[in-house]
């Protein structure tokens, strides 16, 4: 007689064990804990916990957050989830990230995801208080990378000066957040870049920049950098933009820059022409401003052709746009996604799907739609 079907996970080999946990979720990993001794040695294995998400969205997943602090030493890339609105919650995340401080010494990639609205008066000082924990020397922790941008609490120049200085060997930091006032001066860049001669990935303001901070772009000694993400918002308009030079210079000296631009609806019109440059590796553009965004269109097509890769636009209809996004087509060959907001003729989705050959997805409405409008994925 044939072995009961439960038996049959008996005999399957740890390390085959080990491989399926690792896929699991935390609520997952924590069931497996309980089911056996087998099963619990296999779960414990530190090769499980190696790339770990938490989620700290609800009161009843406490108990098992505390079962599973054993774990947390483990781990070596780290992404917290969590609805920052609830108290219960947030000391969910302060106290997993204190005893990362304590106990951590492999941790090596940091990503803290935020998805509720921040309580009235209530700027994450807990949060950032236990980040500045981990930073503490006597810890011991080498982050390699970093990743805030959907942590909108405001970070500030202390704060990113403490990540550099005590994370050398930083490869990506990323503190473009969102948040409405950016507190990071381009001094505190110039001093990561100074600090962390590895970087090679870096989100920030646009405010963040300057033509300091492109020089130490530009050393001999500096190792090649690869991507910069920026984020344009309203204190844009009060400073100066980076020339057409610097830009031409740091693309010759990294030849595989790649640069994500985002501008924020509150830049003034007039300021988008004057941060876009020839020059600059454009990979993925958004143009969240609801403007006349057809001179813009044309701009891009004629100077990002050869690099952009994704462009998101929230603008308004006409027959200028439309024609506009055909040439865009036509010419912008590697283009992966196209999102445009608002309704655009056939002609204009004719023109993506036969000009565009790598498209992935789409968002692409002829006639109006209830929001939000969902993107199209190409077969």
């Amino acid at each position: 007689m044939p072995a009961p079907f439960p038996e049959l996970w008996n005999y399957i080999p740890e390390e085959i064990l080990i491989q399926i946990f690792y896929y699991l979720s935390l609520r997952d990993r924590y069931t497996v804990f309980q089911v056996c001794r087998q099963w619990a040695t296999a779960v414990s294995s530190s090769s499980v916990w190696h790339f770990t998400e938490i989620s700290c969205d609800s009161e009843d997943e406490e108990g098992m957050l505390q079962s599973l602090l054993q774990f947390l030493s483990q781990i070596k890339h780290l992404k917290i989830v969590f609805d920052q609105s609830k108290e219960v919650n947030r000391k969910n995340v302060t106290r997993i990230l204190d005893v990362l401080a304590k106990r951590n010494h492999k941790l090596q990639q940091l990503c803290i995801v935020c998805h509720g609205e921040n309580p009235y008066f209530y700027s994450g000082q807990d949060i950032l208080q236990s980040i500045r924990n981990i930073c503490d020397t006597k810890n011991q922790i080498d982050l390699q990378h970093i990743d805030f941008r959907k942590m909108p609490f405001t970070l500030d120049d202390e704060l990113v000066e403490l990540l550099a200085t005590t994370n050398p060997n930083l490869h990506s930091l990323f503190i473009n957040n969102r948040t409405l006032v950016c507190n990071v001066a381009p001094d505190t860049i110039r001093k990561v870049l100074r600090a962390c001669p590895r970087l090679s990935a870096l989100g920030v303001y646009y405010a963040s920049l300057s033509d300091e901070v492109f020089q130490e772009l530009l050393k001999p000694e500096r190792a090649a950098f690869t991507h910069l993400d920026i984020f344009c918002e309203r204190l844009d308009k009060y400073i100066p933009v980076i020339s057409e030079e610097l830009w031409a210079a740091v693309s010759q000296k990294h030849p595989q820059l790649c640069v994500d631009l985002e501008f924020d609806h509150t830049v003034p019109a007039c300021k988008i022409p004057r941060i876009l440059k020839l020059n600059i590796p454009v990979s993925t553009l958004q143009l969240n401003t609801y403007n006349y965004m057809v001179d813009q269109i044309r701009f891009v097509t004629q100077s990002y052709s050869s690099t952009l890769k994704k462009l998101t636009l929230q603008t308004t209809s006409s027959e200028d746009l439309n024609s506009s996004l055909v040439d865009l087509a036509r010419q912008c060959r590697n283009l992966l996604e196209i999102h445009c907001y608002c309704v655009v003729s056939r002609e204009v989705v004719e023109a993506f799907l036969t000009h565009c050959p790598s498209l992935k997805q789409y968002t692409l409405k002829v006639t109006k739609e209830r929001h939000p409008w969902k993107p199209v994925t190409v077969q």
